[in-house]
């Protein structure tokens, strides 16, 4: 699949999520009562927006001009690590601790797409270009995502039975 391709449908794909996490949001109100259960679900927010972003950013530098993507890249990526890092200090019950394992995974993960955004040269290391490394890294983020909310879905978020 050509690179261009897969950032306008991987943007697109995140962008959705943001959407399909706002639906469920405003189904639980109950979710914004309470400061640390409110920055987790903020947090889950970021976890589709952040990538959808970078994607965006991937499509308007593409392969022609790679410090456009490469610095969006960057600052996006310490955003989401800065951010993620701050979610695994709130203190909570045995759900916010049940999603430290994906918070944590993220934050690496972030950490590598600001280093590859930082040195592209190290994506050569394993027979990839940088906007390839970049593209794997992003969908492990959504990978994690995905584990975030089912973690907080069957946990805080479930509905009151």
């Amino acid at each position: 699949m050509d690179v261009n391709t897969f950032y306008a449908l991987f943007s697109a794909t995140c962008f959705t999520l943001v959407g399909l996490w706002w639906n469920v949001v405003q189904s639980h109100p109950e979710w914004m009562r309470r400061r640390g259960l409110r920055r987790v679900v903020g947090g889950i927010y970021l976890s589709f927006l952040l990538p959808a972003l970078m994607g965006l950013f991937a499509q308007v530098g593409g392969t022609e001009q790679p410090q456009v993507w490469r610095a969006s890249f960057l600052v996006v990526a310490v955003i989401g690590c800065l951010s993620t890092l701050s979610l695994l200090s709130v203190d909570g019950d045995r759900v916010h601790r049940s999603l430290r394992g994906p918070q944590a995974g993220a934050a690496l993960v972030y950490a590598l797409v600001a280093v590859v955004g930082a040195a592209p040269e190290l994506a050569g290391a394993i027979g990839l270009r940088p906007i390839q490394a970049e593209a794997l890294l992003l969908i492990l983020l959504v990978v994690l995502a995905h584990a975030l909310v089912w973690r907080f879905m069957v946990g805080e978020g479930r509905s009151p039975e």
